[in-house]
């Protein structure tokens, strides 16, 4: 399990479309994973990553959990502990992807609980989708190895799919490898496969500097990608779905498997 306070992942996260018709795409992405307790203490060290505040890169609360400045910490606990959880508060691992000049877009974001004995016990998935709407996905960690989630699905992502079907989960911890696998649809039949596959890298004012020069702009280019390809959906006769009018909780309970 992952001691150090902070690291970097690269990789590649795919994106395949099953239904009406096979659509994929896939993009470069770079990840940090942060102990949420000791983003202080990282910023403390590095010219180039700071916590709510203007940097190369940087880490801003009011960009996840209540999005209003509270901390990171501050709305893990009210998710965890709203479903008797909260002693997988005691250490926290947060990924996601950092600010880059003060700009960001992150689908996804996850916080990794863990309680006092190291115990992985539930992982939080932050959904953000390009309407500036978000939800979380709290699930518990049953046994260790794989990790095997699901939840239905509460929040309109793309406007290429309505509102049926749930969500399967296949991830790792973030240790030296970070992979993620979800499925999107029924049982029956897969409507979307999202895969994304990291390796670690230590965090570094070095390191760090040389991801972005291999991955100039990288969020910019994700907002890019997610609507050059919706064009080329639409292009294709996909059916487009608008925003639901009902509006969906903050925070939904899935399952461990």
């Amino acid at each position: 399990m992952m001691q150090e306070a902070a690291k970097l992942y690269t990789g590649r996260v795919a994106h395949i479309r099953h239904t009406p018709f096979r659509h994929r795409f896939d993009y470069r992405i770079y990840m940090l994973a942060i102990d949420i307790d000791r983003i202080g203490e990282v910023a403390k060290t590095s010219k180039y990553f700071s916590h709510n505040q203007f940097n190369l890169t940087s880490l801003a609360d009011k960009d996840h959990g209540f999005r209003d400045g509270r901390s990171l910490r501050a709305y893990a606990e009210a998710a965890l502990a709203s479903q008797g959880m909260i002693r997988y508060a005691h250490r926290i691992i947060f990924v996601t992807m950092p600010r880059l000049l003060g700009w960001a877009f992150n689908p996804i974001s996850f916080y990794f609980c863990h309680d006092a004995h190291e115990n992985l016990g539930a992982v939080l998935h932050q959904v953000k989708n390009t309407f500036g709407d978000q939800i979380g996905y709290l699930m518990p960690v049953s046994g260790r190895g794989l990790i095997r989630q699901s939840a239905p699905k509460k929040m309109h992502v793309s406007p290429f799919f309505d509102m049926n079907g749930g969500y399967r989960f296949a991830l790792t911890p973030p240790d030296e490898k970070l992979t993620v696998s979800i499925q999107y649809g029924a049982l029956a039949q897969k409507r979307m496969t999202a895969t994304m596959v990291l390796r670690a890298r230590p965090f570094t004012d070095s390191s760090l500097l040389k991801l972005l020069a291999q991955m100039p702009l990288a969020p910019m280019k994700v907002m890019t990608a997610i609507h050059w390809q919706a064009l080329k959906l639409f292009l294709r006769g996909a059916k487009f779905h608008n925003i639901p009018a009902t509006p969906h909780d903050a925070l939904i309970t899935g399952e461990g498997e």
